[in-house]
């Protein structure tokens, strides 16, 4: 009865992930923006550079917030994520340096990404410690991690063909852009066609029912954390071939921004709801808040107070639109 109970509400999560509702939350915003933003600074807004700057600059969110996504679904959170990209970014820049090997650096910033990610999943999953307790320790930990390695200081990337990969253009369009829309991608296909995504939905939607029903929780919880760090890993490695340094502090913040667009792109904040192309159009919606207040000349601390309030309407959307959608169920 219970594995009956587990089917129809994963049936019916994944029946509202594939309708419009989910984006409902991402897509809106991201309309009245650009519309609004066409009207005020047409002379700048439309142009095509800042258009692909506008993507350029959400390409890290959005690679961050796809990682985000697996630990909500599962009812958790990732608060290290900010942290770890930092870390990964000094590691891959070391490695960098040392070698001048890029398969050799991204590689280790990967492996350091994926490592974080095991670690908080077992700690999470085993020892059943909150996931934002002990992200939170994590967050802590690592950015202590990445200034005892740095002493403070920036690390420079002057590679020409590592940075391509953050600065560079294919048919006019820049590469982190086609690297973002890949990971969405393969992030959707993991929770649309594989029996890990099933998983992770169930145990967002109902953990005891899928206990009962046979679900390894914790290495499914643990697999959500570590795709988490696996796309901060390649998030960091976009971040540092963009900039060309290295930075103890950077990623500072990033881990609310990666929560902000996941939020705004219609993954429930309570689990079992969701999806990895939302996330990526919450991201696109998140760097054209910022990119509104530049343009508008508005005072950077009013970005913070916005997207701020943009998350709290996004969940309030996202409890009213859950509430409809029960109502339709039953």
């Amino acid at each position: 009865m219970e594995g009956l109970e587990l089917e129809k509400t994963v049936k019916v999560r994944r029946r509202l992930v594939f309708t419009n509702e989910p984006w409902f939350a991402a897509v809106l915003p991201l309309i009245f923006l650009f519309v609004v933003m066409s009207l005020l600074r047409q002379d700048t807004f439309l142009t095509q550079s800042n258009i692909m700057n506008i993507l350029r600059q959400g390409s890290i969110y959005a690679i961050m917030a796809v990682g985000m996504t697996f630990p909500i679904l599962t009812s958790g959170i990732d608060l290290s994520q900010g942290s770890v990209l930092a870390v990964v970014a000094i590691v891959t820049g070391l490695v960098l340096r040392n070698t001048e090997s890029i398969f050799l650096a991204v590689s280790s910033g990967i492996a350091v990404g994926a490592s974080v990610g095991l670690l908080n999943g077992i700690v999470i999953a085993y020892v059943k410690i909150p996931a934002f307790i002990m992200t939170l320790g994590t967050m802590r930990a690592m950015r202590g991690v990445a200034l005892l390695i740095t002493k403070g200081t920036p690390i420079d990337i002057r590679m020409s063909s590592f940075r391509i990969l953050g600065t560079g253009s294919l048919f006019g369009i820049p590469i982190p852009v086609y690297l973002f829309i890949f990971v969405a991608l393969v992030a959707q296909f993991i929770l649309s066609h594989t029996s890990t995504g099933r998983y992770i939905f169930s145990i967002g939607s109902n953990e005891e029912a899928a206990r009962i029903s046979g679900v390894k929780i914790e290495l499914n919880r643990i697999k959500a954390y570590l795709i988490s760090g696996i796309c901060v890993a390649i998030a960091a490695i976009l971040y540092v071939s963009r900039l060309g340094s290295a930075q103890p502090i950077a990623g500072d913040g990033y881990e609310l921004e990666a929560v902000a667009a996941t939020v705004i792109g219609g993954t429930s904040i309570m689990g079992g709801e969701g999806n990895a192309i939302g996330s990526i159009i919450g991201a696109v919606v998140v760097a054209l808040i910022r990119n509104a207040m530049v343009l508008l000349q508005v005072s950077t601390y009013w970005q913070s107070i916005v997207i701020g309030f943009v998350i709290v309407i996004s969940v309030c959307v996202d409890v009213m639109r859950k509430y409809w959608a029960s109502l339709r169920i039953d």
